[in-house]
């Protein structure tokens, strides 16, 4: 009997080796004015008009679950923080963006990409009255 459980608690402990860890990690964040299918950025760019929709794509590579996140900001002021719960096996992108009906002010802004919580890089980005 000892014997079966050493060999079903190594069974489960290389199981859980094997499906249980993260080996999830961002690669690049990419800002630009549209995305392609696969959620990458088409076009890159720092400079946005009023009316832009603003787009961020977080890339990953390896293999795992996680929460990947972006925090908006206009100077000091937090515009939006979503998130979304993600599964991968292989690189991946994971957008979000960015809209105002009334058009966003001129001015500084960053876009801050998150890890399940932990920060992994922030965006600069202007808008400006005329790209």
């Amino acid at each position: 009997m000892c014997r079966f459980n050493a060999h079903l608690t190594a069974l489960v402990l290389s199981a859980c080796l094997a499906g249980c860890g993260s080996d999830l990690r961002v690669t690049t964040i990419q800002l630009g004015r549209a995305v392609n299918a696969d959620e990458t950025v088409a076009g890159h760019t720092t400079r946005f008009a009023p009316n832009d929709t603003v787009y961020v794509s977080v890339h990953t590579a390896g293999v795992g679950s996680g929460k990947i996140g972006v925090h908006w900001k206009y100077g000091d002021r937090v515009l939006g923080e979503p998130t979304k719960q993600v599964s991968y096996r292989d690189v991946a992108a994971t957008e979000f963006h960015l809209q105002s009906a009334a058009g966003f002010p001129p001015g500084d802004y960053t876009v801050e990409a998150f890890l399940d919580g932990q920060s992994v890089g922030i965006r600069p980005f202007q808008v400006h009255t005329q790209r």
